[in-house]
């Protein structure tokens, strides 16, 4: 967790910064910290030769800054935002990647921004019928095989606030990134929901309060949303839309994308259909297909037998057989019945007989084609 000084002097340079500063990042970068850039201030160019006019204008008077950092900070103190900047281990540190990453953040909730798996779900504000059934069988199916994993979007009408309902009813993470301060919230008819999510998940933003929601800020916002996110996933979108835009970052920033097809000629598909002809995105139609594309299969494994009521005990007893079976499966997993039983020097009619008793105990898996899973 970085100092308190450091925070406060990285919200001094983000307030800077939204005036598009080119360069202050790379400055930030180069320097280390956002309390050595201000230290450095003064005489940037000694540190930055080509750094831009308006730049070097900029930091020889942060006093306004300052006192727009301090309103802000005691604002946050007393409403449990947690600014986070880029030395803090709590600030999405898959952001950090990002050329332009945010110097700082604004966090309410109590998801871990950093879990190991965090995707994004996104599309039109105009979600049919068949888009947001698409969201509920996605998000469910995915919490069956990728129970940690955090839903990401951006509280918007249609396909985001559906992401973050079903992901709050199967008992997912979620995280809305917001186009505005938080001492609003925009759409105010989804203000039900935000509640909800800062007990399950959490509100995100890179600006500070006072900040209404104008249209440029959702351009902005996304760049966030594509960029803490391992994978973007687009539900539906018309020609031209946000979730074209995000899926577009995330791909710049070299983030998995993926597209859910529709029906030649569906407006509201017309978006996500020309992403996949273009190779623009990995045509998508569930959730297993997802997770093996991602290669986080093997995380699934124990919760799917769990699925099918096979409990694995915390203590098994093993007879001396199995326990030999279990051996040969440590060294070499995923083994065809003869090749372990040739491997155990046991009889393939015992071998098959021992498996059946090692699976009802939540020890291995029968996988498809045959070969036998050791559940480590």
């Amino acid at each position: 967790m970085c100092s308190q000084q450091e925070t406060f002097n990285s919200m001094v340079l983000s307030h800077l910064n939204h005036f598009s500063l080119a360069g202050l990042l790379q400055f930030y970068r180069l320097m280390g910290s956002a309390t050595a850039v201000l230290d450095h201030a003064s005489h940037i160019r000694d540190v930055m030769p080509d750094a831009s006019p308006r730049l070097v204008q900029a930091l020889a008077d942060t006093s306004e800054a300052k006192k727009r950092a301090e309103v802000e900070w005691q604002y946050d103190e007393a409403h449990q935002i947690q600014p986070l900047c880029m030395a803090d281990e709590r600030y999405p540190l898959r952001l950090t990647e990002c050329d332009d990453a945010p110097l700082v953040v604004y966090y309410r909730g109590n998801a871990d921004l950093n879990t190991r798996r965090v995707i994004n779900v996104i599309g039109t504000r105009h979600a049919t019928i068949y888009g947001k059934d698409l969201v509920h069988r996605f998000v469910t199916d995915l919490r069956k095989f990728c129970p940690d994993v955090l839903i990401v979007s951006g509280l918007a009408y249609g396909i985001d606030i559906c992401a973050h309902r079903k992901a709050l009813e199967t008992g997912l993470p979620t995280v809305a990134v917001l186009a505005h301060g938080l001492d609003e919230l925009y759409p105010n008819s989804h203000r039900e929901t935000a509640i909800q999510m800062l007990q399950q998940g959490g509100l995100l933003t890179e600006f500070m309060t006072q900040t209404r929601a104008d249209k440029r800020n959702f351009v902005q916002r996304n760049r966030i949303v594509a960029g803490m996110s391992d994978a973007c996933v687009l539900v539906e979108s018309a020609a031209k839309g946000g979730g074209l835009i995000t899926a577009s970052i995330a791909r710049s920033y070299n983030r998995e994308v993926f597209a859910f097809p529709g029906a030649v000629g569906a407006p509201y598909s017309e978006g996500c259909n020309q992403l996949i002809r273009d190779n623009g995105a990995a045509l998508l139609t569930n959730a297993e297909d997802f997770v093996k594309a991602m290669g986080w299969e093997d995380d699934s494994i124990l919760v799917k037998e769990r699925q099918q009521g096979i409990e694995r005990q915390m203590f098994p007893e093993l007879s001396t057989d199995e326990q030999a079976l279990v051996r040969v499966l440590s060294r070499t997993n995923d083994l065809q019945i003869n090749m372990l039983a040739t491997q155990a020097n046991l009889p393939i009619h015992r071998v098959t007989a021992l498996l059946f008793e090692l699976e009802m105990k939540g020890v291995i898996k029968t996988l498809a084609g045959g070969a036998c899973h050791l559940i480590q």
